[in-house]
């Protein structure tokens, strides 16, 4: 007799995730095939990027008073659906790891009329010391936020 076996469940990580961005599709963005080109996608992602960096301290005040920044050193994007001259949309981002010195983090471009996810973008950026030009440690606080964030 073949006993079977019971499935475990699969448990998906739970992130927290914010909207870090609110826009809309202006005519001039879009390309000759009448869809947003894939430079203002990047642009609006980098935008995303600055309301989730705020979110855990790392605000533009504080990377200028100390003298820090973050560059991004790989960045994969995905296109899923086509946004068009007015569409309204926002970003919704999270983080997904964070180490001493690294941060890699989602933001999901969203049809706000649809509800369709448009794009994914995933990054990774490394925290600096602006003068050095050198990766140094995140701050300890922004270091507990961000993990946090993760395993919220």
């Amino acid at each position: 007799m073949v006993r079977r076996m019971e499935k475990e469940p699969i448990h998906e990580p739970v992130v927290t995730a914010i909207v870090t961005y609110r826009g809309v599709v202006y005519p001039w963005q879009c390309d000759h095939m009448g869809h947003m080109n894939v430079m203002w996608y990047v642009g609006k992602f980098d935008e995303a990027t600055w309301g989730l960096f705020a979110a855990v301290g790392l605000t533009a005040s504080h990377l200028r008073d100390q003298s820090r920044g973050l560059v991004a050193v790989e960045q994969k994007i995905t296109y899923r659906r086509e946004l068009l001259a007015g569409d309204t949309l926002f970003v919704r981002s999270h983080f997904v790891e964070a180490r001493e010195k690294v941060v890699r983090f989602v933001h999901e471009m969203v049809n706000a009329e649809s509800n369709e996810t448009a794009a994914i973008t995933e990054l990774t950026g490394v925290h600096i010391d602006a003068s050095a030009r050198r990766a140094v440690p995140l701050p300890e606080a922004v270091l507990g936020r961000l993990r946090a964030m993760i395993s919220a």
